[in-house]
């Protein structure tokens, strides 16, 4: 381990600062955390919120003390890496602990059930009776909506509805419904998953009334002034497309008046609205009772908040670097075969470019009590990241009066195939607006939107 990199790092979900072992309840508190969500280091002997270092005086007694006190107090057995590391005329004890397969670990004093805790940002929050199941589960490598509802049949799933949402992609069979695990055998009979009763169950809200989307506008900077409110209760397939359209009706159109005329003006990108919600409805953890999914407008931001912590395991920090975790592997494999999402694990990464390509801010991502919640902002930082041929066309569109694909195509010398594919990016992140009957329309035109 090195010392140096690590006191340049601030206290979080994977590092914790210790003045000394005086009290050893609250190091023992920050172990079972690491080990039951993403690891992380624990370093005796430098001063927490300051990052001053004051060392230790007796390390190999601290050392021996440490062990003990783990083997004694935390279930099941865990043993992390401890060393003793110089700095200057001192030396400082860390602790490293890995995330352990065995979860979910606990203060044996405490017992089971009140003595499992887990990391949120730099603090320990006590697992509640849903974290530990859902700690249990990840232990067995088992994911809470391919679980069976045996007291349901396969005919408590809407078949049509499933079908209807697949009309685009292709026809659907009863056997898909295995295939795509909405349906398991259970104790010899054919049963819904908990997966396939939160996207297309008859009566859904009955056996999870808390599978729904509250999206608001807010005037100013907080939710003191409602402006705007509406529950979103259906199928989570068109609960996204009802929610990007809230979003869409409230925040992301202004307006820019020109010399000749006016001109609608896209503040965020819609790729980043759609991301981010497909992706909270894709990893709400759904065992949690009390918590929809939240989608809140403010004058200068948007926030998407769905109930559950990051997957065990991942960090805010793997984020960006495309490092993810499915927690809900029914819905996601429906999301993937429906074309929702492309590959887990890029939908931060198309947030972030989209987000760049217009000039605004990136994202914030926070862990927040048990809740996930992605900000999009809406201030502009940049100008929009645009290469020559996309500059090309913004400026051949400047006119005002629109232009069809294959006369874009002769501006930036491009096939119309491939100008397509720029034309539908740009879309994609609001700087270009399509006027047609669809997309099939031939005559469709493309106009800026500022």
């Amino acid at each position: 381990m090195n010392l140096v990199d690590l006191l340049k790092r601030p206290e979080g979900k994977t590092l914790e600062f210790k003045r000394e072992l005086s009290g050893p309840e609250g190091v023992l508190k920050t172990i079972v955390a690491f080990a039951n969500t993403a690891g992380g280091t624990l370093l005796l002997g430098v001063e927490d919120r300051t990052g001053h270092v004051r060392g230790v005086a007796e390390p190999l007694d601290l050392e021996e003390r440490l062990a003990n006190l783990i083997s004694d107090h935390v279930a099941p057995r865990l043993v992390p890496e401890i060393e003793i590391l110089p700095w200057r005329r001192t030396q400082v004890v860390a602790v490293k602990v890995h995330p352990s397969p065995t979860r979910p670990h606990y203060l044996k004093r405490e017992g089971p059930e009140s003595g499992a805790y887990v990391r949120v940002g730099s603090t320990n929050r006590r697992a509640d009776r849903q974290l530990v199941e859902e700690l249990r589960r990840f232990g067995r490598g088992e994911s809470f909506d391919e679980q069976p509802m045996p007291g349901l049949d396969s005919e408590a799933l809407d078949f049509r509805a499933a079908s209807e949402s697949f009309a685009g992609v292709r026809k659907l069979t009863r056997r898909d419904l295995e295939t795509l695990r909405l349906v398991t055998v259970h104790q010899g009979r054919k049963v819904p998953t908990v997966g396939g009763m939160l996207l297309f169950g008859r009566d859904r809200a009955r056996h999870f009334p808390d599978a729904w989307i509250q999206a608001g506008r807010f005037g100013g900077g907080d939710k003191s002034r409602i402006v705007d409110r509406t529950e979103i209760r259906s199928q989570p397939v068109r609960a996204i497309e009802e929610a990007v359209a809230f979003v869409a009706k409230h925040a992301l159109h202004g307006a820019e008046i020109g010399a000749v005329r006016r001109r609608e003006s896209w503040n965020l990108p819609p790729a980043a609205v759609r991301e981010a919600v497909i992706n909270a409805v894709a990893h709400a953890d759904y065992a949690q009772r009390g918590a929809p999914i939240r989608v809140s407008i403010f004058d200068d931001r948007l926030e998407v908040e769905n109930p559950g912590l990051l997957p065990f395991g991942l960090t805010i920090e793997d984020l960006p670097r495309g490092v993810s975790k499915l927690r809900n592997r029914v819905i996601g494999r429906v999301f993937h075969a429906l074309g929702l999402v492309e590959q887990w694990g890029s939908g931060v990464q198309r947030m972030t470019g989209a987000c760049r390509e217009m000039g605004l801010a990136p994202p914030r991502f926070e862990e927040i009590a048990v809740r996930f919640r992605v900000t999009l902002f809406t201030e502009r930082v940049g100008r929009p990241a645009l290469d020559a041929r996309d500059q090309a066309i913004v400026e051949a569109l400047a006119g005002g009066k629109g232009l069809l694909t294959s006369e874009i195509a002769k501006v930036i010398g491009l096939t119309p195939r491939a100008t397509r594919t720029r034309l539908a990016r740009l879309v994609e992140s609001g700087l270009l607006r399509e006027l047609g009957t669809g997309p099939q329309d031939p005559k469709r035109r493309y106009v800026r939107t500022r």
